[in-house]
C-alpha cells in the first residue's frame, strides 16, 4: 500500500494549524503588520509597536504622535484600505493606539 501523498502549500497548513488551536486572529494581525511595513517607508514602520485585533477591532499601538495623529486623521481611509485587502468581514472597526 502505498502512502497518500500530502500537497499542502505551507501557507495552507499554516492555516489550518491556526484555525485548530484557534489563533486566527493573531495570523491575520501579522499580515496587516506586513501589509503595512510594505505600504509604509522602514522609518514609519519602525513607529509601529503592535497590531492586533480584538472582536473584529483592528488595534494598532504606535510610538510617534506624528504618525498616531495622521492614522487617526484618516482612519475611514486606512480601514478601507485593510477590509479591501483582506476582506470586510475581518474587521469592523480600527483603533489606534
Amino acid at each position: 500500500m502505498k502512502k497518500k501523498k500530502r500537497e499542502y502549500q505551507s501557507s495552507e497548513l499554516v492555516k489550518s494549524f491556526a484555525r485548530i488551536y484557534g489563533f486566527e486572529n493573531k495570523l491575520l494581525a501579522f499580515e496587516v503588520k506586513d501589509f503595512l511595513h510594505e505600504y509604509l517607508n522602514d522609518a514609519l514602520f519602525s513607529e509601529i509597536e503592535s497590531v492586533n485585533i480584538n472582536k473584529k477591532i483592528l488595534e494598532i499601538r504606535i510610538k510617534s504622535p506624528l504618525l498616531k495623529n495622521d492614522f487617526r486623521m484618516r482612519k475611514t481611509f486606512y480601514l478601507k484600505k485593510f477590509q479591501e485587502k483582506f476582506g470586510e468581514e475581518h474587521f469592523i472597526d480600527l483603533l489606534v493606539l
